[in-house]
């Protein structure tokens, strides 16, 4: 069976980032001078039910593009483990990274919160949504919550613990079928990701329209503070990508034994190529080239890269987690132990599913499931991505440095085995 292919490929609708972003930054400004005036209580009459429901377009599609993207995305990585060692080497490799950026959003976020606040009155105004304080659950309760009796009120109540751990094991089952059986089930799944895929394209086409009438009502409530609170937002997660980006040159120098400066000058090429198209697959080539001026085989630069850049983005959980925690404290959420817990394993799974996909509806995909496992309401998603085309540029050049590192890295460790 051939491994799955790319469901992002049959997204119809380039989503508009750049518009989004001046839809917010003219939503602000619109709003900031209607603040006061007459005109204020009509025009927040027409721009609220507009908003809210651009936002319930975004929010109905969690759920099933979470759950086929998640079973697309296992099912493609069972596959690849059984290409060979060197598959297995990587796919190791891929996930002892991924699971240390996750733990690093845990234990960075809050204390990056604690040291540098929201500013002024953000939390009220950028919420959009009031949130209940969540029960913390004990350790027997939390484990019994991973398995739904119902999977079907489950998704009815947006349970998405439950839900990731019955898609991720019906995936698992998906592996073991005979070949036809599993060639079906694995088509419906791409079938029904494209679809939603499609859906969301839809949504997102029109996000400058809800995000300039959410930024309207944001402005009306705090005024000019709304700019610093997004600044604040942008700077902070941005460093959690920033982080993961430092950690990929120490991959290269302790994984793949290059020297520091080597290993800079190779991969800049790369680098500048990802800032520019905020594209991992684009940089592809680039990545390429760094590799044979590293001096890395052929043969594991053509196998590993084309892999990384298909299931692994290394800033993802590590940014994903962050804004869902940033998003907690926006709203007032005391994060237990278990509620972070949670979100990291979310942040995990979530990142499987998601990683060819453009920015936008990545952070969809990814952060809405996250916040909802650990009880974080989504609505403020609906305004912090009309500036994600910020932290994106962190991410790409994040993950482009990564996979050159850990190429270098399995080419290191191969070479020795063999």
């Amino acid at each position: 069976m051939a491994i799955a292919g790319n469901p992002a490929a049959a997204i119809p609708i380039r989503v508009p980032a750049r518009l989004t972003f001046a839809a917010l930054v003219a939503g602000l400004a619109f709003g900031w001078a209607l603040s006061g005036s007459p005109a204020e209580e009509a025009t927040l009459a027409v721009a609220g039910p507009v908003g809210s429901l651009w936002l319930r377009g975004l929010q109905m599609t969690i759920v099933p593009l979470v759950a086929a993207l998640l079973v697309v995305g296992i099912v493609r990585m069972v596959e690849t483990s059984r290409a060979g060692p060197i598959a297995r080497r990587t796919l190791l490799a891929i996930f002892a990274i991924l699971a240390a950026g996750t733990l690093l959003a845990a234990f960075a976020m809050p204390a990056l919160l604690e040291a540098f606040p929201i500013p002024g009155q953000a939390s009220a105004a950028l919420a959009l949504a009031e949130a209940e304080p969540q029960p913390v659950p004990g350790i027997g309760a939390f484990f019994e919550s991973l398995v739904a009796p119902n999977i079907v009120a489950a998704a009815a109540a947006t349970a998405m613990l439950p839900l990731l751990v019955f898609f991720a094991a019906f995936a698992v089952a998906i592996t073991r079928l005979p070949d036809r059986g599993r060639e079906l089930m694995s088509g419906l799944f791409e079938a029904l990701a494209q679809a939603m895929l499609t859906i969301v394209g839809w949504v997102l086409w029109l996000a400058p329209v809800g995000v300039f009438a959410l930024a309207i009502g944001l402005a009306v409530r705090m005024g000019g503070e709304a700019f610093a609170a997004l600044g604040h937002y942008v700077l902070l997660v941005s460093s959690l990508g920033i982080a993961v980006l430092v950690a990929a040159y120490g991959v290269a120098v302790v994984g793949g034994r290059l020297a520091p400066l080597r290993f800079a000058r190779a991969a800049m090429p790369a680098q500048v190529v990802a800032l520019s198209t905020q594209s991992s697959l684009a940089s592809l080539p680039a990545m390429l080239g760094s590799c044979r001026t590293l001096g890395i085989r052929e043969t594991t630069a053509d196998f590993v890269l084309p892999l990384a850049v298909t299931i692994f983005r290394a800033t993802s959980p590590a940014m994903n987690l962050g804004v869902a925690i940033y998003v907690a404290h926006l709203v007032g959420i005391e994060l237990s132990a278990g509620l972070i817990a949670a979100g990291v394993g979310v942040a995990l799974l979530t990142t499987i599913g998601s990683v060819s996909l453009p920015g936008t509806i990545s952070f969809i995909a990814s952060i809405g499931p996250i916040a909802l496992a650990m009880g974080v309401p989504v609505e403020p998603l609906a305004l912090l991505i009309a500036v994600e085309m910020l932290p994106d540029i962190v991410r790409t050049v994040g993950n482009v440095t990564m996979n050159v590192a850990v190429t270098a890295t399995i080419d290191r460790t191969t070479a020795a085995s063999d």
